[in-house]
């Protein structure tokens, strides 16, 4: 009896384990089948989306009728203008960032100006090193190379006099 309950009780757990397992391919079997159906139809919209860019790109109308190719017409004027709008906001948002990048340097210049106001020792200083001298002024003439000791033409005339 001991051996009969557990070989009936083994029995048992097998044929539920066999249906378990069958419930499990049979899911397993219907989500392939459903995954199958689902590619197929994607395959299909990736064909249609193809086809459909193909034709706004201008290939492939010429088995279109008047009413695909004026679908067609409509939806590029719509892309153009979608596009238009977008370029224009680009282009106010440019000109808005160098609208404030300006009011920045004149903001900037306005201190730098102030600064050198300020200064006009330094201000004095920097417009003679900077002033180029005209060639018609009477100085045009001089030499303006820096030479630092005696220029080599005088070298011999130092030391034939003695300092004072």
């Amino acid at each position: 009896p001991f051996s009969l309950f557990s070989m009936q009780e083994t029995i048992e757990r097998y044929q539920k384990h066999m249906k378990d397992v069958q419930t499990d391919n049979q899911l397993v079997e219907e989500n392939m089948q459903h995954l199958k159906h689902e590619a197929a139809s994607m395959t299909k919209k990736i064909e249609q989306l193809e086809l459909a860019k193909r034709k706004l790109l201008g290939e492939g109308i010429g088995s279109c009728s008047i009413e695909e190719l004026q679908q067609i017409e409509n939806q590029l004027e719509k892309s153009v203008s979608c596009i238009r709008a977008r370029k224009t906001q680009v282009f106010k948002e440019q000109v808005e960032q160098l609208r404030e990048r300006e009011k920045k340097l004149l903001a900037e210049n306005a201190l730098l100006s102030e600064k050198f106001r300020m200064n006009p020792k330094e201000k004095s200083n920097e417009r003679n090193e900077t002033t180029p001298i005209e060639e018609s002024s009477p100085t045009s003439d001089v030499e303006t190379e820096l030479f630092i000791g005696p220029p080599p033409q005088r070298r011999n005339i130092i030391g034939l006099f003695p300092h004072k």
